[in-house]
């Protein structure tokens, strides 16, 4: 067994229908993204935006992101690869029993029961709004148009690789085209795989500031035994075994610009690294791994007055390192 082998033990074929999807590449990146499709798109859950699911990113014979999790269907919450981004839904709280609520990036939800949200539940979807797909050689524009009683809204995506750079950048528009205020959060998941390697040491992930965190707070899983959170940077004392994960909610520490909005993610084994930053400033900060994939998950707050539009973006910049 060499130190490359990874933990896809249980990886499940790809499903026979024909994904939609297309390819994108700017000589120096390649990239396959998966495109939404309510009847045979590889993602039909109702947690993550529908957009700007990335199969696969390479990067000077370096792979990114891909399929980290051992099940597969198309309705499973987390069933998804690359930079995902989740919306907090719209008025969950308020809404009865019975009736419906919204999230930005999938459509309109039956709310069944009164139980809390759950982002791991597949809530039915009533009315998955409008999909249009803009493709490009280089860049692919996701647009999503949704019409409700309450809510309604325009929302862009693109996924773009910059020319002559190794990097990709996500620029996304909301414009709310309702009668209500939309107030929302949204973070991205970043399920990074760098090079199919085990979670464990020679992984990092550094900041620009000294991280904060509840050593006993709620929900604070593997610190001291799998992972570390040392000055400005997170760190692995192992690998990640099956069944385990390490997890921190609320990290703290960044200011109120954007400017702490800079998260360095490496791989010193296999030399690949990739460095996040955004226009906005974060909102809040959380962090979670498995064996297969390491998620910075940095939040951003939306609010967008009726007839109004908020945009904002977010960047990625692969590079290589000696190892």
């Amino acid at each position: 067994m060499t130190k490359y082998i990874f933990y896809f033990l249980t990886l499940l074929a790809m499903p026979n229908t024909k994904i939609p999807q297309t390819e994108i590449t700017n000589g120096l990146i390649h990239a396959t993204i998966y495109l939404p499709d309510t009847k045979n798109g590889y993602y039909q859950g109702v947690r993550f935006d529908w957009s700007g699911n990335i199969a696969s990113l390479e990067y000077s014979g370096h792979t990114f992101f891909g399929q980290w999790f051992s099940k597969y269907s198309p309705r499973i919450h987390d069933v998804i690869m690359g930079p995902v981004q989740d919306f907090t839904p719209l008025d969950y709280s308020e809404t009865k029993k019975g009736e419906s609520f919204i999230k930005i990036g999938v459509g309109i939800l039956y709310k069944q029961d009164d139980k809390p949200y759950d982002f791991s539940r597949y809530y039915e979807i009533l009315n998955p709004g409008k999909w249009s797909v803009k493709k490009n050689s280089d860049k692919v524009l996701f647009i999503h148009d949704l019409q409700d009683k309450i809510y309604s809204y325009h929302y862009e995506k693109t996924v773009q690789l910059i020319k002559n750079e190794p990097e990709l950048v996500l620029t996304h528009s909301l414009k709310n085209t309702g009668n209500h205020i939309i107030e929302t959060s949204v973070y991205d998941h970043n399920f990074f795989v760098i090079d199919k390697y085990p979670i464990g040491p020679g992984l990092v992930v550094r900041f620009p500031f000294n991280l904060k965190y509840d050593k006993n707070g709620p929900e604070v899983v593997g610190w001291g035994e799998m992972g570390e959170i040392k000055d400005n940077q997170i760190s692995f004392l192992r690998t990640i075994g099956n069944g385990e994960f390490v997890e921190c909610p609320v990290i703290e520490g960044y200011g109120p610009t954007s400017k702490d909005y800079e998260i360095s993610i490496e791989n010193r084994i296999t030399g690949a690294g990739v460095k996040i930053t955004c226009d906005q400033p974060f909102f809040k900060l959380a962090f979670w791994a498995c064996p297969t994939t390491l998620c910075p998950e940095p939040y951003i707050k939306i609010k967008v007055e009726p007839g109004k539009e908020i945009t904002w973006t977010i960047r990625y910049e692969f590079y290589t390192m000696n190892k």
